[in-house]
């Protein structure tokens, strides 16, 4: 297998951090997407190396299976058994050894192409592929099925009501192919949600603020907002104060996994000072100043 260098193909050094490798990721993941650079081979083929360097570095432990084994990194834990049989073997037989590259290619070649039929039949798991998918707060208030594309296969997936900004889930049997018939990785896809709405989302409840005029504020009357469901009527109680609160039960985010369990809407009310009065509005003001 040659050796693949991610962090060549990511243009950054082995020191780079978890946000360094994403920001990189996205960068590259942009200039070399194929919707950008329709029927270009070249870009197609670094837009796949580009993935696949940021499926290996973005996932902690993956990386550091690359950074101590290299193009090897997959069979890691294959290789640190077959490490310790031969260690094992060496001390019952009264010889010290110290590993070299060359014991490393050795232990590979026996476990996976000339070694004991016992060896040859070992099977290993596929490493997992690491993908973000980045939705809007509207998209995960009702449980929908999407389509994917993952190394040129389409995989119809269902993403859930509820999910959190950052969340993970993982998909099983979509990663890398096992070795030697072993079972397929698997597929962690982690959901980046972009809130473009008027609400602030803390958990399952909403948060928004209204406007309300004074004199409804004072005298009190009706008002119609929107809602992820719809419009709702609100009644406004006479004499409401600035930056009074109410809650609406049931009218906030839909609890993950949770079918028919809602968090709750909590508005906060601003009332609004009205302006450019007139001169009667004015002497309205004033009298009404000298009632009180």
């Amino acid at each position: 297998m040659a050796f693949v260098d991610y962090y060549e193909i990511l243009s950054i050094s082995k020191n780079a951090t978890d946000k360094d490798v994403k920001k990189a990721y996205r960068k590259l993941a942009r200039k070399y997407h194929p919707d950008l650079n329709p029927n270009d081979k070249e870009a197609e083929k670094r837009f796949k190396e580009i993935n696949e360097a940021n499926e290996v570095l973005s996932n902690p432990e993956n990386r550091k299976k690359y950074d101590q084994y290299g193009e090897h990194w997959q069979n890691a834990e294959a290789y640190e058994n077959a490490k310790q049989q031969q260690e094992y073997q060496k001390r019952y037989q009264g010889a010290s050894h110290n590993y070299t590259d060359q014991d490393f290619s050795d232990i590979f070649g026996s476990m996976f192409g000339g070694g004991s039929s016992r060896q040859q039949s070992a099977k290993f798991k596929g490493h997992d592929f690491n993908a973000e998918l980045q939705l809007k707060l509207i998209d995960v208030y009702t449980s929908h099925k999407r389509t994917l594309t993952v190394n040129n296969k389409n995989i119809r997936i269902t993403i859930p009501a509820g999910l959190e900004n950052g969340q993970i889930i993982k998909i099983k049997g979509h990663g890398g192919k096992g070795v030697n018939g072993g079972p397929n990785g698997d597929l962690l896809i982690q959901f980046s949600i972009i809130n473009n709405s008027k609400f602030k989302r803390d958990g399952n409840h909403l948060y928004t603020d209204v406007d309300l005029d004074l004199y409804k504020a004072l005298l009190g009357g009706e008002l119609t907002i929107d809602t992820f469901t719809g419009k709702v009527k609100l009644i406004i109680k006479p004499e409401t104060q600035n930056s009074s609160k109410v809650k609406l039960k049931g009218k906030g985010f839909p609890k993950y996994k949770k079918e028919g369990q809602f968090g709750d809407l909590f508005i906060t009310y601003n009332v609004k000072i009205p302006t450019n009065l007139s001169t009667k509005e004015k002497e309205l003001i004033r009298e009404l100043q000298k009632q009180r």
